[in-house]
């Protein structure tokens, strides 16, 4: 059977526990069809690039699948028509890769490598700023006043 990775962005309104059975559901929809569901992962609410119907976030929920087409073209039409999917995405594979998605590797790893002021570190990484020279009016105006005195001489 071909292999398939579906993502679908649900609408923000809806809650987290609501999203994940968005996935139960479209996979029962794929087993009833002769399909089957090989993993599933919940991205979680993430912002968009852009507005989709007013909205500037979304669940973004991940499934594997292995099903025959006509399969898939019923849960894709489907998700046409449910109200809380936005968008939806279907890519036929060769394989499925093992373990966490890139995504969600990429999510974990970010947390590790955070400190308690971010990812670029505590602000008093930078030094105090009484050790910095400091620029002075004067100094920025002084050599166009050097400027003046010339010409008029």
């Amino acid at each position: 059977m071909p292999l398939y990775e579906h993502v679908v962005i649900a609408r923000q309104d809806i809650s987290g526990a609501q999203a994940e059975s968005l996935i139960e559901e479209f996979g029962n929809i794929l087993k009833e069809q002769g399909g089957e569901v090989v993993g599933t992962e919940y991205w979680g609410l993430r912002s968009l690039a852009y507005k989709i119907n007013k909205n500037r976030k979304g669940h973004y929920l991940y499934l594997r699948t292995s099903a025959p087409a006509p399969a898939v073209h019923e849960m894709e039409r489907l998700l046409r028509l449910h109200d809380d999917v936005m968008r939806y995405i279907t890519i036929g594979v060769d394989a499925h890769e093992e373990g966490q998605s890139a995504v969600l590797l990429n999510k974990n790893r970010g947390d590790d490598r955070r400190g308690p002021g971010g990812p670029r570190g505590d602000r008093g990484d930078r030094g105090d700023r009484g050790d910095r020279p400091r620029r002075r009016d004067d100094e920025r105006s002084a050599p166009a006043d050097d400027a003046a005195q010339s010409t008029e001489a």
